[in-house]
């Protein structure tokens, strides 16, 4: 039985037709109204509030923290000061992805870790013979992204007085301790949007009365609670991965083809393999060595008059879907053979584009290459040209600055 978060009474109050999608066991909103164009503009255009509370969440204490993620990720964790954020993958000995998620010093020298999935078990098993202490604080800790153009004004504005300069400057990447309405929240300049964004980690029970007081400060800058519909539309844009849709684990891959390195997902700059040794990284060492992995991660952009054909070939106008699409479909390559898969595909506004990001041989990754894309319509299954671009689709600088 799926739950609501720590923010559900508000979240339900906000959701007009009560679309709801499972997330870890919990209910978070799917669209808040009729379509999702509004929360996307809201994202792309001003401010969105979105419910991020199910993601795993664990707290490593200890001398030897650092040494534990160090060992596990696959970045140089003793550059992690306090205050620092890291993204990164962690791996099996094989070098293929068991999972990514953010690692956040705390002031006390603590992090704050981050995933998509369960990961006391690996944490624990990976902190033999270390002094940590590592508890799972996903139920204690909610977290709501604030994202969009107008998230830092909306952040300042909601900032007791105290915090509101230091919050303004925050870098990317960073994060800081800052109280809003009297309410203790931890706000790391992060998000899953590609856009200008923070999430605000907060005790679970002051949950609703942290979403309030954003609410309050954002009326003047159009913010309104964004549902996962459109959160899956703008971090497609963003050419950011989702585990179980552009990669499986490697704890739960049943074949060695579902596998993948941090090479194969477009998290090789996230690797650094002159660091010291860290889980896999022999094997990455190895995979780099042969040349580097033989699939790579790539953004296609679908071709309009292709897709437009075959609507008309069944007396329908084109549309687009107005959800991402997370069913794998095949991409085809010279000659007419599959050569790969395209693993979420969709409608991007902004763009005026249907793209894709996909997992394709080495030869065909290449920018500019020419592939096609399994298209249906009507349940007859066709076929469109698509041109591979780089990732990410949309490149705002305002989510750096």
């Amino acid at each position: 039985m799926s739950l609501g978060t720590a923010f559900h009474a508000r979240t339900a109050a906000a959701n007009r037709g009560q679309q709801w999608r499972e997330w870890s066991g919990y209910l978070c909103a799917s669209v808040y109204g009729d379509s999702p164009d509004l929360e996307y503009a809201a994202i792309r255009d001003a401010a969105a509030l979105i419910d991020v509370s199910p993601l795993y969440k664990y707290r490593v204490s200890g001398p030897d923290t650092i040494r534990l993620v160090d060992r596990v990720v696959t970045r140089d964790a003793t550059r992690l000061d306090p205050g620092r954020v890291f993204y990164s993958p962690w791996c099996t000995e094989a070098g293929t992805v068991v999972d990514d998620g953010t690692i956040a010093r705390l002031d006390d020298g603590s992090v704050r870790w981050t995933a998509a999935e369960p990961q006391l078990r690996w944490l624990t098993l990976n902190a033999g013979g270390l002094d940590v202490q590592i508890d799972d604080v996903s139920e204690a800790t909610a977290a709501v992204a604030l994202q969009g153009p107008f998230s830092r004004a909306v952040l300042v504005a909601a900032a007791d007085p105290p915090d509101r300069t230091a919050l303004a400057e925050l870098p990317y990447f960073r994060r800081r301790s800052a109280t809003i309405g009297g309410i203790p929240v931890d706000v790391s300049r992060t998000g899953y949007t590609g856009d200008l964004g923070y999430e605000l980690w907060v005790a679970a029970d002051r949950a609703p009365a942290l979403w309030d007081a954003l609410l309050e400060a954002g009326s003047p800058h159009a913010l309104r609670p964004a549902g996962l519909v459109a959160l899956d539309i703008v971090r497609l844009e963003a050419g950011l991965i989702l585990l179980d849709v552009d990669y499986t684990s490697a704890r739960t891959a049943i074949t060695p083809r579902q596998a993948y390195s941090p090479f194969e997902i477009g998290l090789g700059r996230m690797v650094d393999l002159g660091a010291g040794p860290f889980v896999g990284s022999r094997a990455l060492l190895a995979e780099q060595a042969r040349g580097g992995p033989p699939r790579r991660l790539v953004g296609l952009a679908l071709d309009w008059q292709g897709m437009e054909r075959l609507a008309l070939a069944q007396g329908l106008s084109p549309s687009v879907p107005a959800a991402v699409s997370r069913v794998p479909v095949p991409v085809f390559g010279p000659g007419g053979r599959q050569v790969g898969r395209a693993t979420s595909t969709g409608w991007s506004p902004i763009l005026k584009q249907m793209i894709a990001l996909a997992s394709v041989p080495a030869g065909s990754s290449g920018l500019g290459s020419r592939l096609q894309v399994e298209w249906t319509v009507e349940d007859r299954r066709g076929r469109v040209d698509a041109t591979v671009v780089g990732l990410p689709f949309l490149d705002l600088e305002r989510t750096r600055a």
